[in-house]
């Protein structure tokens, strides 16, 4: 194949990204199903998995701008290794946390496992138009993309049996199993064991901006960038990118919600999360093959149109388990023609030498829109009683007015620069 894509170096960052993909959701699953009904339930209090959600994604805000800098200063190769190094001994405290049920250092465990994958986002996206043909970034970052959710299914089933076993719900009529403290620890220090050895295959990097001077306040990079970003149509399809995010968000936190909706146990619910990963990796999939060694804007608004429809349907018709996961697979699956086209035009539009800055700063903004999703549905979960499903109708909306501004924007942007 003259294709890069079956060589070393991108089969090495495909397995390093869905080993680290998969601890991220394997511990943020854990604790999302332990404060909703498991060990820690009524903890954080209504609609607690938002603040689960904060510790997620604030670091990515505070530290995507540092990420960035490191990124383009040294290796990319080598920031890759050194943050699965760190993933080890992030492992043993989540195990420690979990085995001693302690919320708080779990928590942390989750804090510090975000800071390590902050610092991997902007290596691993800038490192694809270093390992392979720019006529290939379209397939790259859809295969990437199906292989993140590939791996956040095998992580949030592995989250939903975890927890099951380390908290375990009463059986009808009769006791609660024998709880497994030790058990999501080990799980976690498996994975990043895999990681570690997945990232040593990655080929030799060279660095890219030597004589880098860092900027050490968190948004100085930001700040420095956003103006740049602005010249060009890159800063509103790194908005359009990162606005998804505010609507996976939302729907990530009403999904685990299910086992109360449907009277499923966590298991079931992790499968739900499974479809809707399943679906937007084999609709990032499709959207690459369609893109082929071009990049196709115009499947954009096909994504669009059809996650709203998805999202109104999840709100408004009655909810039964299978009726569910054809919905959510269906918003999932135009989910991929959303975000593939936007993923590659950021690498594209970002100039070589400062590459991981920009997309250091496209991830601040998207983790941005994350944060707000959990600040709004800690803020409005409460007002949808016993039917948080409804929340999607939200979802839907948003989807609609801020899909129809950028798309608006990006098309007269896009057709000025041509």
């Amino acid at each position: 194949m003259k294709s890069n894509l079956l060589k070393r170096g991108f089969v090495s960052l495909l397995f390093t990204q869905f080993f680290g993909a998969a601890n991220d959701n394997i511990l943020k699953g854990l604790i999302t199903y332990m404060v909703i009904d498991g060990a820690w339930a009524g903890r954080l209090g209504t609609g607690g998995q938002g603040v689960v959600g904060l510790c997620f994604t604030l670091p990515f805000i505070l530290l995507s701008g540092y990420a960035g800098q490191f990124a383009d200063r040294n290796s990319k190769r080598y920031v890759s290794v050194l943050v699965k190094v760190l993933e080890i001994p992030i492992a043993l405290v989540a195990l420690a946390g979990f085995w001693t049920g302690n919320l708080w250092l779990t928590l942390a465990s989750l804090v510090a496992l975000t800071c390590q994958s902050a610092f991997f986002s902007p290596a691993k996206y800038g490192m694809i138009p270093e390992i392979v043909d720019r006529a290939d970034l379209s397939r790259a970052n859809g295969t990437i993309t199906m292989m993140t959710n590939i791996a956040v299914i095998a992580g949030t089933f592995a989250a939903g049996a975890l927890s099951d076993r380390y908290s375990p719900l009463s059986a009808a009529g009769g006791p609660s199993p024998h709880a497994i403290l030790w058990l999501p620890g080990a799980a976690l220090l498996l994975v990043a064991l895999a990681g570690l050895v997945s990232v040593l295959f990655l080929k030799r990097l060279e660095p890219g901006d030597r004589d880098l001077r860092y900027q050490w306040n968190p948004f100085a990079t930001y700040i420095a960038t956003l103006p740049r970003m602005a010249r060009s149509p890159l800063l509103m399809v790194a908005l359009a990118w990162g606005y998804f995010y505010l609507l996976a968000g939302l729907a990530l936190l009403i999904v685990p919600e299910y086992t109360t909706v449907l009277g499923i146990n966590r298991k079931e619910a992790s499968g739900l999360l499974g479809v809707l990963a399943l679906a937007i990796g084999g609709g990032s999939a499709i959207a690459g093959l369609i893109s082929g060694r071009r990049i196709e804007p115009r499947l954009v608004p096909v994504g669009a149109f059809g996650i709203t429809v998805f999202f109104v349907l999840l709100g408004v018709v009655r909810p039964n388990y299978w009726g569910v996961a054809g919905l959510i697979f269906g918003a999932g699956f135009f989910a991929g023609f959303y975000i593939i086209p936007l993923q590659a035009l950021l690498q594209k539009l970002s100039p070589d030498d400062e590459r991981g800055r920009f997309l250091g700063t496209a991830n601040g903004i998207s983790f941005a829109f994350l944060s707000v999703a959990s600040a709004l549905y800690a803020i409005i979960r409460p007002s949808f009683g016993d039917a948080p499903q409804r929340i999607f109708l939200v979802s839907a909306a948003l989807m609609l007015v801020g899909a129809g501004y950028f798309l608006f924007r990006l098309r007269h942007m896009l057709r000025a620069r041509h």
